[in-house]
């Protein structure tokens, strides 16, 4: 009976006037709805992916990961302090306004000093951006950082126009002017985000749709009725245990790869009230709570044991992935006698948060039986998913289940999330020794010396226990089979060049 009246449950996409009507409309369904549509104050996944089809950045990531120009048409390393970026010619922001070297020095100083940043992390080795002439930028860094092209290929790249974003102030996200090849039309909170084909875009041939529609459906069974009825074109996020009913539909077809980020457990450090207990306060009691997991068995539960276990902010399938770093076996009696060390009464206490989906609140339930054998009783918060991001950022979570999308490099799976005061540390973790290897595998080239400092880093992440990893998720993209030339990309998005739909 669920399933049924769920099925029925369809979209009624509303039929606005669009440009190029000869071109088809794509929907697409998410998972849940998308934070500030801006890429200086955006912290989420789905935002990333309703925007950057929008808000183009200098460069990009093609399919093997290399990084490739869009808004910039190359660079060059004057030397291990600065660089120095060529521009494409001719391009101007979706109000008319150019993209220009200004441009591109506004949007970068916004990132390190606006109130909010979630880019000041990406940014932090910048120390200051010289305009060289209206085509050509110079990025003068603090010290040698082999990171930082790398971030210019997700949010630190993106512009915004610099006249838009000095007149809407901090109401910028409520009408985005971004440089991409589909402009900002409207957004309907928890309904739909829409954005419209530029026909003046640069590589506007290579776009194949009038309008795409966002629309955030926190259900998975609700979103493939959809799919499968054909109420939209794309499901970004198919259940693992519907992958095999995806694949055998001839009007659908599925497309599974490999990530690069992680879910895991963040635990408030003592930076709030919430946080001030033996769980936020001694690692023994946290890595007593993962003793008390056992990775594989929830993963085969919550995920038909489609995705890959990890005891690091990395996969498996990562090159800087530490073979040393493993999780340790479910032992409930270890996990007891470090209870008792920690001198905590058992049965201890934990509010997990987890985001109000089901996959999300099976794997809290899960976690909640397991755990009880090891003497913890968990108690499981669920909150819809932009609130549950702003309140682990005010630090009204002690337990929080949640999810890195990832960056090829490992200092994007780290840096922001766990350097010392770093934008989005909202854990609270300081660690000196952490904060030092991570520090210097930025500035060394050598693949084989970074392995080594992210070996120890990751080895102290461990001990400390700040993130519980948990596992490296699968993307599981579900699609009409009338869409054609989807090149999927690791870091999950989805990329509209060259993407069409049959007739």
């Amino acid at each position: 009976m669920r399933r049924s009246v769920l099925a029925a449950a369809l979209f009624v996409v509303p039929i606005l006037p669009v440009a190029a009507q000869d071109l088809p409309h794509l929907r697409v369904a998410m998972s849940q709805d998308a934070d500030a549509l801006d890429p200086t104050l955006s912290r989420a996944y789905v935002q990333r992916v309703a925007t950057l089809n929008m808000c183009d950045g200098l460069f990009t990531y093609n399919d093997k990961l290399a990084i490739v120009p869009r808004l910039a048409t190359g660079y060059e390393w004057v030397d291990s302090k600065t660089l120095v970026v060529k521009l494409r010619p001719g391009v101007t922001f979706h109000d008319g306004t150019p993209v220009d070297a200004a441009a591109i020095k506004y949007s970068m100083e916004r990132h390190a000093t606006m109130s909010g940043s979630a880019r000041k992390g990406d940014v932090a080795s910048l120390d200051h951006v010289e305009v060289i002439d209206p085509l050509t930028v110079r990025f003068v860094l603090k010290a040698p950082d082999v990171v930082f092209l790398s971030q210019l290929g997700v949010r630190a790249g993106v512009p915004v126009s610099p006249k838009a974003a000095e007149a809407a102030g901090k109401d910028f996200a409520l009408n985005p002017v971004c440089a991409g090849p589909y402009k900002f039309v409207e957004r309907v909170a928890q309904d739909r985000i829409v954005i419209d084909r530029v026909p003046s875009y640069w590589d506007a041939a290579n776009y194949h749709f009038s309008r795409v529609t966002f629309r955030p459906v926190t259900d998975s069974t609700v979103r493939l009725a959809n799919l499968q009825a054909g109420a939209v074109d794309v499901n970004i996020e198919i259940p693992p245990v519907e992958m095999e009913n995806v694949r055998k539909d001839a009007r659908l077809k599925l497309v599974a790869f490999d990530g690069l980020g992680y879910t895991g457990i963040s635990f408030n450090l003592g930076r709030t009230a919430l946080g001030q207990t033996p769980l936020g306060t001694d690692a023994r009691v946290r890595r007593a709570f993962e003793l008390a997991i056992d990775r594989a068995a929830l993963n085969q539960v919550a995920y038909n044991g489609a995705h890959a276990v990890t005891a690091q902010p990395l996969p498996p399938t990562s090159p800087f992935y530490i073979q040393a770093v493993q999780p340790p076996a479910r032992d409930p009696a270890k996990a007891r006698a470090l209870l008792a060390e920690a001198g905590v009464k058992t049965p201890y206490q934990v509010v997990l948060t987890v985001i109000n989906q089901p996959d999300q609140i099976q794997v809290g339930e899960v976690i909640q039986s397991m755990a009880a054998e090891a003497g913890f009783e968990v108690k499981i918060n669920a909150m819809e998913f932009v609130a549950s991001l702003d309140a682990a950022e005010k630090g009204n979570t002690a337990a929080y289940l949640i999810g890195w999308t990832g960056r090829p490099d490992a200092d994007g799976n780290v840096r922001d999330l766990l350097h010392t005061g770093a934008p989005v540390n909202w854990v609270g973790y300081k660690s000196e020794g952490f904060d030092g290897l991570i520090d210097q595998a930025r500035g060394v080239a050598d693949m084989g010396q970074r392995l080594a400092l992210y070996g120890k880093a990751f080895e102290t992440l461990h001990q400390d226990m700040p993130i519980l990893y948990l596992y490296a998720p699968r993307w599981i993209f579900g699609m009409s089979s009338k869409i054609e030339g989807f090149a999927p990309v690791a870091d999950g998005m989805l990329r509209l060049s060259g993407v069409s739909m049959k007739k």
